[in-house]
């Protein structure tokens, strides 16, 4: 059967941790039924929601106690896989337990995601993290040596880089956890930022990495067969809310790059899930799919959502 990368949105986990014990359960159980059918499955999340309610949690601890510390931006990140994964781990291996599916592991690893230090991101922070501030003064108090910027209407809020993915701290060993038949969760909110010095010297930034962009390495770095990209819509679509409107089913590298060069898709939202397909193939993966969570193995099936291949 086949190898295959699997991203889920950190939207699809809820808000609280009550909400996401649940929720969980409904791609746990799409994982296990993938499983049964003899697929390796490799998941991906992202923890926009959950590394924000962590953050900004410890900010207003600082604000209302002195002695209450102030969490850099890596340590929430690293957080929040801890939570996440938590709940995966537990969700993915009950749902095995229900399907009859006996000696397969699930593991969890903590994902730090190598990144170029000279990436031009960094001279460019856009992501913004964290709560608003209505004045800079107190923005850069609860966000030190940080950037911040004005979001007219609503304040001040520190706003940080998204650098691309290079490569995976430990990644042998995330192959062999892989190679080993577990179902291995990785990649949580794209990894912590992090950059090799000179010396080979490792230290977390202050960064987002895109999941999308950081799974798709993932999967062509552990030969992958297919990428899956799940969102809440069935196609991506063209002209979208036009008359015209139209679901890609199937849609090639120069297909797709065309329609990102007439603004087709929306930054910060379906453009980087096409551009990481399109990334995906590039390196060697047979396809990549867009589609919903609800259709997963309709989307393997090829019967919905959006085939992205290299010709």
């Amino acid at each position: 059967m086949s190898r295959i990368v699997i991203a889920l949105g950190g939207n699809a986990l809820g808000n609280n941790p009550a909400e996401q014990k649940e929720l969980v359960k409904i791609p746990a159980k799409k994982i296990a039924e993938l499983v049964k059918a003899g697929h390796e499955v490799i998941v991906g999340h992202g923890n926009g929601p959950q590394v924000g309610m962590i953050f900004n949690g410890f900010v207003s601890a600082a604000s209302v106690n002195s002695k209450s510390p102030l969490v850099p931006l890596p340590e929430a990140g690293a957080m929040s896989q801890g939570y996440i994964g938590y709940h995966m781990v537990n969700a993915i291996t009950n749902a095995f337990k229900e399907e009859g599916i006996e000696q397969k592991e699930v593991l969890y690893l903590l994902t730090q995601t190598l990144v170029d230090p000279k990436d031009p991101a960094f001279l460019n922070p856009t992501k913004p993290i964290g709560p608003f501030f209505a004045t800079k003064e107190e923005a850069e108090l609860a966000n030190p040596n940080s950037v911040i910027v004005e979001d007219a209407g609503r304040g001040f809020r520190k706003v940080v880089a998204s650098p691309k993915p290079i490569n995976f701290v430990g990644i042998n060993q995330m192959k062999n956890a892989i190679n080993s038949g577990a179902t291995v969760i990785v990649g949580g909110g794209g990894g912590i930022p992090t950059v090799k010095d000179e010396n080979g010297f490792i230290n977390g930034v202050d960064g987002v990495i895109d999941k999308d962009f950081a799974l798709a390495k993932m999967a062509a770095l552990t030969n992958a067969d297919y990428f899956i990209v799940l969102t809440a819509v069935d196609y991506v679509k063209v002209n979208f809310g036009k008359p015209d409107q139209k679901d890609l089913k199937h849609v090639t590298k120069v297909e797709l790059e065309k329609y990102i060069e007439e603004k087709q898709f929306a930054p910060g939202s379906m453009l980087p899930k096409v551009q990481a397909a399109i990334k995906f193939v590039e390196e060697g993966g047979k396809a990549a799919f867009i589609g919903d969570l609800k259709d997963l193995e309709d989307i393997i099936a090829e019967k919905i959502g959006t085939k992205v291949t290299l010709n």
